[in-house]
C-alpha cells in the first residue's frame, strides 16, 4: 500500500480553463439534497446495521448533527497513515461550514470522518472493520440468484474466444453494473430489477457510445497491460471481473491491474478484500457456471495476471490531474485504462461546472494512457454531449443527471 504524499503531484491539467467546482449551497440541487438528506440517512444506516458500542454511535450522531451548518475541522483521535495528507486537504476549508465547501471535498471528507468516528484506524476491536460491509454483503447476496444466465453467456464468450461482438456485450455489462450504487440506492431497493440489462432498451440510454471503438482496440491487443480504476463492490465489481476474465482468458491482456480503495468509501466502493470475497462467493456457489468463473479468477490472481492494488490517492478529494507522479508513471505503462463509475468520472472532470457540451477529450487530455470512461450519471455534471441531446433530456427526464438511468461510454486516445 503506497503511502500518501500530498506534495508529490502531477502538474498536467486540462487544456481548457478550469471552471468552479460543484457546490452544495444551491437550494434544490442534487448536491444540496445529498448534504441535507442523503448523508444523514447514510449515517443512520451505519448506526443501525453495525453492532457498534454507544460511544461510536454517539460519534456518528454528532457527525450527523454537524450537517449542514457545522464547521470543517481537522481529523483527530486517529492513527491513519493518511493524516498528513488530510491535513493539507482540509487546510483551505478549515473552519468553513459544510454547506460552503466544494461538494466532492465534503463528500470524501464525510467518509473519512465516518472512519474516524468508528475507530477504523485505531488499535482495538473496531480496527479495520468496514462500517458498510453489511450493505455490501447484502447487496451481493440479493443479486446472486439473478446472475447465472449472465455468467453462462460470458462463459460462452470465453469458449468462442475473443471477438468484437463479445467485447461489446461485456462493455455494456460493465457500464450498467454501475447502476447498483449503495450510496444512491440502498440495499432495501430492488437489486434484481436494477441488474437487468436489456441491451436494445439500454442502448437508447447511452448518451455517448464509443463502445465499438473500444472493442476494436481490445481485439487488436495481444498480451498487453490493461488497468481498471474500480468503483463499486457487488454487482458492478462482478461485471468488472467478468470483463477482466474475458480479456485475460482470450489473451488480449497479459496483466490487468485493479486499482482499489485502501479503505471504505462511498458506502459501496470496492477494496481488495471485496474482490477476494466476491471470488470466494463464486467458487462456493452451487451453480457450475459460477464456479468456473470463480476458479478462473482465482487462477488469474495466483498467476499474478489479475493484480489487486490500492493507493491512498483513490480515497483523496483531489482531481485526477493531481495524480502523484509515481502512480501516473505506473498507469502510463497501460494500453487501456477503464475508469469505472460516477465518482471516478467526477474526478476526471475535477467535479467542476463544465458546460455539458465541452469536448470530453479537451478535459481529460492530461491522462497518462488511453482512457475508457464507463459511467451512469449520478451527479450534475457531464461532458461531450450535443446541445440537442441536452435540450431533449431536460424535457424528457428532468432527473437525467442524477437518477442513474443514463450512461456514457467515452474513449480518449490520450
Amino acid at each position: 500500500m503506497l503511502q500518501p504524499n500530498p506534495l508529490e503531484t502531477q502538474p498536467a491539467k486540462p487544456r481548457l480553463p478550469i471552471p468552479p467546482p460543484l457546490m452544495m449551497s444551491e437550494a434544490g440541487s442534487f448536491a444540496n439534497l445529498t448534504l441535507c438528506q442523503r448523508w444523514p440517512t447514510i449515517l443512520q444506516r451505519v448506526m443501525a446495521e453495525n453492532d457498534f458500542p454507544p460511544s461510536i454511535n454517539q460519534n456518528l450522531e454528532t457527525l450527523s448533527q454537524e450537517l449542514p451548518d457545522g464547521m470543517v475541522r481537522s481529523l483527530h483521535d486517529d492513527t491513519g497513515p493518511d493524516l498528513a495528507a488530510w491535513a493539507s486537504y482540509i487546510a483551505p476549508y478549515q473552519g468553513q461550514r459544510w454547506i460552503d465547501v466544494p461538494w466532492f471535498f465534503a463528500e470524501v471528507y464525510l467518509y473519512r470522518r465516518i472512519l474516524e468516528a468508528t475507530h477504523y484506524f485505531l488499535p482495538g476491536q473496531w480496527q479495520g472493520v468496514d462500517p458498510f460491509a453489511p450493505q455490501k454483503w447484502d447487496s451481493l447476496a440479493k443479486v446472486m440468484p439473478s446472475i447465472p444466465a449472465m455468467i453462462y453467456q460470458i462463459n460462452q464468450f470465453i469458449n468462442s474466444r475473443g471477438n468484437a461482438t463479445n467485447a461489446i456485450a461485456l462493455l455494456y455489462f460493465a457500464l450498467w453494473g454501475n447502476r447498483v450504487d449503495l450510496s444512491l440506492f440502498p440495499t432495501d431497493a430492488q437489486e434484481q430489477e436494477r441488474t437487468r440489462i436489456e441491451t436494445s432498451e439500454e442502448q437508447a440510454h447511452i448518451l455517448v457510445d464509443d463502445t465499438s471503438t473500444i472493442a476494436d482496440r481490445i481485439i487488436s491487443f495481444k498480451r498487453v497491460q490493461i488497468d481498471f480504476i474500480i468503483d463499486n463492490a457487488g454487482f458492478e465489481l462482478l461485471c468488472d471481473l467478468c470483463l477482466a476474465d474475458f480479456l485475460l482468458t482470450t489473451e488480449a491482456a497479459d496483466q490487468i491491474y485493479f486499482h482499489l480503495k485502501p479503505h471504505p468509501l462511498f458506502v459501496s466502493d470496492a477494496m481488495i478484500q471485496d474482490v477476494l470475497y466476491t471470488v470466494e462467493v463464486l467458487v462456493a456457489d452451487s451453480d457450475r457456471e459460477l464456479q468456473l468463473l470463480g476458479h478462473r479468477l482465482q487462477d488469474h490472481i495466483k498467476q499474478s495476471r489479475l493484480i489487486c492494488c490500492d493507493d491512498f490517492f483513490w480515497t483523496s478529494p483531489l482531481p485526477f490531474w493531481e495524480m502523484p507522479e509515481q502512480l501516473r508513471t505506473n498507469l502510463a505503462q497501460s494500453q487501456l485504462i477503464f475508469s469505472k463509475g460516477d465518482a471516478n468520472y467526477r474526478r476526471l472532470l475535477g467535479d467542476c461546472e463544465w458546460p455539458f457540451t465541452t469536448p470530453f477529450t479537451d478535459i481529460v487530455s492530461y491522462f497518462p494512457a488511453p482512457l475508457a470512461a464507463l459511467r451512469t450519471l449520478k451527479a450534475e455534471l457531464a461532458a461531450g454531449l450535443q446541445p440537442q441531446q441536452v435540450n431533449t433530456l431536460n424535457q424528457k427526464d428532468p432527473h437525467w443527471l442524477t437518477n442513474g438511468q443514463w450512461g456514457v461510454i467515452q474513449f480518449v486516445d490520450t
